[in-house]
């Protein structure tokens, strides 16, 4: 297999623990990763995998697994492992991966998963639904809808999300989190391809000119896999629509690294704000 073969990679460093007495990556790790790139595939799709299958009635049970090798990693390799869907059967789903270290092949693999009744273990078909998503994202098409607008319009959706993310999983009081700005402010909720909201932000005009994104959060197995850059795009192309030349916000440091990929510079010390450290941080549009 080729690396033009795949949309999705999972990358990884060899830990020390992988490698065996002939000092290469052990055999039956590489099932290991396979199955880790697959945890990645989905959100890639972003659907947040336990909360997919119980919507669609079913699970996917592991049929048959099988690896090929080429050539060993060692400890401290970089890897990539691609994976992708090769194949929709009535009730099974093929998924094809491979390792490589830079542009080399090491290692082949197929997976063939069946979809089935999670009590009985019986095969169903494949829903129409996770049909298309999966070969939309094959065929290149996105995975993610933002949509912009008012509270009245996304108040709910970007509600429950703030509520998980914020209070009950950051356990920042209730009364910290909600303000009279949500009423005015523009917000943009994110949405996968089964209309599930998952992560939202809001932007407020802070002075003239200058606008200011906040409330950014994402659902928590959705992080790391882009439906947050979403958001983010939506509400600065929103900003500049409305004319404004400069955008700012206060980021949790921990998210520091995120806003930084985007453009965005820190601008003055650390604060805190419902004790989680801050930064201010600032963008030219």
């Amino acid at each position: 297999m080729k690396r033009t073969e795949f949309r999705f990679f999972d990358r990884l460093r060899v830990r020390w623990a992988e490698i065996d007495a002939q000092k290469i990556v052990f055999n039956a790790h590489y099932l290991m990763y396979f199955d880790t790139a697959v945890a990645g595939y989905w959100r890639a799709l972003a659907l947040p995998y336990a909360q997919t299958m119980e919507s669609l009635g079913g699970d996917l049970y592991v049929r048959k697994a099988t690896v090929e090798y080429h050539g060993s990693a060692r400890y401290d390799d970089q890897l990539e492992i691609g994976m992708r869907c090769g194949r929709i059967g009535n009730s099974s789903l093929l998924f094809e991966g491979a390792v490589f270290r830079g542009d080399e092949p090491l290692i082949n693999g197929e997976l063939v998963y069946v979809f089935a009744d999670p009590h009985t273990q019986t095969s169903r078909p494949v829903p129409q639904s996770l049909r298309d998503v999966l070969q939309g994202f094959e065929a290149g098409q996105g995975m993610v809808d933002v949509r912009v607008g008012g509270w009245e319009e996304l108040g709910r959706e970007a509600s429950a999300i703030r509520t998980a993310v914020f209070v009950e999983e950051q356990r920042i009081p209730a009364e910290m989190e909600w303000d009279v700005a949500d009423a005015s402010c523009v917000h943009a909720v994110a949405y996968n391809r089964f209309g599930l909201p998952l992560a939202t932000g809001r932007l407020l005009q802070h002075v003239p000119g200058v606008a200011k994104i906040g409330r950014m959060a994402v659902s928590q197995s959705l992080r790391g896999s882009g439906v947050g850059r979403h958001v983010l795009e939506a509400l600065m192309k929103a900003a500049r629509a409305r004319g404004d030349r400069e955008v700012l916000l206060h980021a949790q440091s921990s998210a520091a690294p995120f806003y930084s990929r985007a453009g965005f510079a820190p601008r003055g010390p650390e604060f805190e704000e419902a004790g989680i450290p801050h930064i201010e941080m600032v963008r030219a549009l």
